[in-house]
């Protein structure tokens, strides 16, 4: 059905009216209040900056504002086989949006997993439905993953699996500049099944590439296991709970094609073939926490690069931390950036260790700030060659076991990748990067750093399923002399 995306449609106008009087108005209060102050455009971020709250110093701040609209336009993308990309980042993608520094937008991401439960999160839903599409005579998104589109398994090969809505292109971006991604705001997708009004749901797959899968102790083994969780669309409860959990039966997909284990993304499970146990984590409640597991920026080393393998511009960190109150830094890669976002999560424990979080779809509101590479040096994000979190609490750095890995690994890069990670790498490469953080950033000797990295600082294992294995690494700014103390 049209909504307000068909110009061929008989009743196109009338139906890109409804639809985005509808998002005005879901939207309308942050949207008005946001425009009013006028942070977006100007004084906002400086007055952050002022009171030692942000990286982007008053300076930066008021420059790069001034390269940008008055007042920031807003933008939606939905999501639709039209306007994802299934699997991978490529600097060739023709951009779904085109934006302006400062300018505000929303953005539609759906799990890659929605069709493990698709009577919950695919039935009704006309976006989702567009993108899941898979007959015997056609798929709704046909490549999925940086493979070659003739491999055996499916178009794509499945070497990536995350959907992402974009990409979105930034006026004058070029190679050098950081992009600054604020995130305003971040909501579930509703259901669309009347059957299951006010509810999201999510799916966890403890899955052949997760870490515990060759270390278990009962029952089969190796086996995989789906667990589908609950979530309150309303906002009205912060915390799932497990609806049922199913056993991976082998499944042959649309094409003919047999998927013993979770081998190719967005496969229909045929519950006919599943045995559900609705007994299973009675009780408990999952505190939601939702956020972007895949959130960044095109690389340029590659034409096609496996969206799973985070790297220097991002992707794939799945760190929990991304959501709603957050703001991401990324070293601009390609001309517009190209940013995109999927790998939506309704809550993940740092780790991701049986290889998902709770993959559930989500809506986000951005801003993209642009700090070009001329009016960096002397600020905080001089040289940033790594993505960077920045809440109003924290600063969080990420180490990889290689931090470039399609430059670090040569030819065979996307494969090697998934053979030669370690935590150990990514401890090493969390605490250069943490060390020159406060050395450049801070002005702190390296002596002074190493004691405070030592008694301030936490280092967590962010994921090990994601074939570049990460280690983060977050400091309080509460600890630093000035206005933030």
């Amino acid at each position: 059905m049209c909504r307000g995306d068909d110009p061929t449609c008989a009743s196109f106008a009338e139906h890109r009216r409804r639809f985005r009087a509808k998002v005005d108005e879901t939207l309308a209060p942050e949207r008005r209040a946001f425009l009013r102050s006028g942070f977006a455009a100007t004084g906002g971020a400086a007055a952050l900056a002022a009171g030692g709250l942000s990286l982007v110093t008053p300076a930066l701040a008021q420059t790069s504002a001034a390269r940008g609209p008055a007042r920031p336009a807003y933008h939606h993308l939905p999501a639709s086989a039209e306007t994802v990309h299934w699997g991978y980042f490529s600097r060739l993608l023709k951009p779904q949006a085109e934006i302006a520094s400062g300018d505000i937008i929303t953005i539609e991401a759906l799990t890659h997993h929605a069709n493990d439960d698709a009577e919950r999160m695919v039935a009704g839903d006309p976006g989702a439905e567009s993108v899941f599409l898979w007959t015997k005579e056609r798929k709704g998104v046909d490549r999925r993953g940086a493979g070659p589109m003739d491999a055996p398994i499916g178009a794509g090969g499945g070497l990536g699996v995350h959907v992402c809505t974009g990409p979105v292109a930034v006026r004058g971006a070029e190679a050098g500049d950081v992009l600054e991604v604020r995130i305003l705001d971040v909501a579930p997708r509703p259901s669309a099944n009347p059957r299951f009004k006010g509810l999201t749901f999510g799916s966890n797959a403890a899955a052949n590439w997760g870490y515990h899968y060759k270390d278990m102790l009962t029952g089969d083994r190796p086996r995989e296991v789906v667990t589908i969780y609950e979530i309150d669309a309303t906002g009205g409860r912060d915390w799932a709970r497990a609806v049922y959990s199913f056993r991976w039966p082998g499944v042959t997909d649309p094409s003919g094609v047999h998927h013993a284990v979770i081998d190719y993304p967005g496969v229909p499970v045929d519950h006919t073939r599943t045995t559900r146990n609705y007994d299973v984590l009675k009780g408990f409640r999952v505190p939601i926490r939702p956020h972007f597991g895949v959130i960044g920026v095109a690389p340029k080393e590659s034409d096609y690069v496996n969206s799973i393998p985070p790297s220097y511009t991002g992707g794939n960190i799945d760190n929990w931390r991304i959501g709603k109150g957050a703001t991401l830094y990324f070293p601009v890669a390609v001309p517009g950036a190209l940013f995109s976002v999927g790998d939506p999560h309704a809550s993940q424990g740092d780790s991701e260790l049986c290889g998902t979080a709770i993959e559930c779809s989500l809506t986000g509101t951005f801003q993209l700030v642009l700090h070009k590479a001329a009016d960096l040096p002397g600020t905080p994000l001089e040289r940033l060659d790594f993505p960077m979190i920045e809440t109003a609490q924290d600063w969080v750095v990420h180490g990889f076991s290689f931090p470039n890995y399609l430059r670090d690994l040569g030819a065979n890069a996307q494969s090697e990748i998934f053979e030669k990670s370690s935590v150990d790498l990514a401890m090493r490469d969390a605490f250069r990067k943490m060390r020159r953080f406060l050395m450049t950033a801070k002005g702190l000797t390296e002596d002074e750093a190493v004691s405070l990295m030592s008694v301030a600082v936490d280092f967590g294992v962010t994921q090990v399923v994601d074939g570049n294995w990460g280690v983060h690494a977050v400091v309080r700014k509460s600890i630093f002399p000035g206005p933030a103390s």
